[in-house]
């Protein structure tokens, strides 16, 4: 596949995202795919996962644990089977009302029309700070 159709390919899977579409956006993932987040404290879903169940179960800890107010992927460099996402997001932790934000670079490795990989890189200490529950609660 062209860069170009590694990037309709990426950006598929955030609009699957955006619309809550989380099988679709399954679907585009083989079974062994890796998914890794930063480790992040109190942060339920952060870290790796392989396979494509493990995935759905990061989607279904995003839902549980924080509701998006803003998902913005602004640009998308492709070099080879590498999809590079530079974005903008802002969030509201669930359990603590706290909000965080932070620009983003997803990394998508793209394969025969398939996501293997992904890995992101982000502010993990606002991240962190949003789940940490205040010493009065």
């Amino acid at each position: 596949m062209s860069e170009q159709d590694n990037i309709a390919v990426v950006q598929k899977a955030y609009n699957n995202f955006k619309e809550g579409n989380i099988q679709g956006l399954l679907d585009l993932m083989p079974d062994n795919v890796t998914w890794q987040l930063p480790e992040i404290q109190g942060v339920p879903f952060a870290g790796k996962r392989s396979g494509r169940e493990s995935v759905r179960e990061f989607f279904v800890g995003v839902e549980a644990n924080q509701e998006t107010l803003e998902f913005a992927p602004r640009e998308f460099v492709a070099q080879g089977d590498k999809v590079v996402s530079l974005g903008h997001y802002r969030w509201r932790v669930k359990s603590t009302g706290q909000e965080y934000s932070s620009d983003f670079a997803h990394v998508f490795t793209v394969s025969d029309g398939k996501i293997t990989g992904f890995q992101e890189y982000t502010d993990t200490a606002s991240a962190a700070r949003a789940y940490q529950r205040s010493a009065a609660a």
